[in-house]
């Protein structure tokens, strides 16, 4: 985007196995949008670098940042937090850049909240039967896994629907169209 525009945020979402890391990736080559980088306490696993991969900070740093209003939105997942740092959003739509934020259905209703005017796109299978194919095919879920991530899967796709935050729902029965529908949905 050009200097003197206002820049935008794209919220996008969707449940495991619908391909949203994919088409995210790809968007953001094709855009040249920023990616937003989400803030943990987790500890960074080997091949992860602190401000490439995540903000990487203590529980005490992360509870200031809540306390203080400076995240558009967080979850506590497995005893380790997670959220959106707001200030580096708020930089690039100052200086008229696009960026991306890939979250759960939650956390986007939480950046809803905050900023109703970003573009909330909503992946999708094509439909359950396909999702669960995929998810599946995976090979990454044993079978009580599957079923658990399977059932949130349904569960996020409902709540989504009936947040009223995801104005776009992309169908994700063609990788290609699905991209280029986000794409058109990026650019200016």
């Amino acid at each position: 985007m050009s200097p003197g525009r206002r820049g935008k945020l794209i919220v996008i979402s969707g449940p495991s196995g619908v391909g949203k890391s994919t088409i995210t990736h790809e968007v953001l080559r094709r855009t040249g949008a920023e990616f937003s980088i989400s803030a943990t306490t987790r500890p960074p696993r080997p091949d992860e670098q602190d401000g490439r991969d995540y903000w990487f900070m203590d529980r005490d740093a992360f509870e200031r940042m809540i306390e203080q209003d400076r995240l558009l939105e967080w979850a506590e997942v497995f005893g380790n937090l997670y959220g959106t740092p707001a200030e580096p959003v708020w930089q690039a739509i100052r200086s008229g850049r696009a960026i991306v934020l890939e979250i759960d259905v939650q956390g986007g209703i939480q950046v809803h909240r905050k900023m109703p005017d970003a573009e909330f796109i909503l992946i999708v299978p094509p439909s359950e039967t396909e999702l669960r194919r995929r998810l599946k095919d995976r090979g990454t879920e044993d079978d009580v896994s599957y079923e658990t991530r399977r059932d949130k899967a349904v569960d996020e796709l409902r709540i989504a629907r009936d947040s009223g935050a995801y104005r776009h729902e992309i169908v994700n029965d063609d990788l290609e169209r699905a991209i280029e529908n986000i794409v058109t949905i990026v650019k200016p």
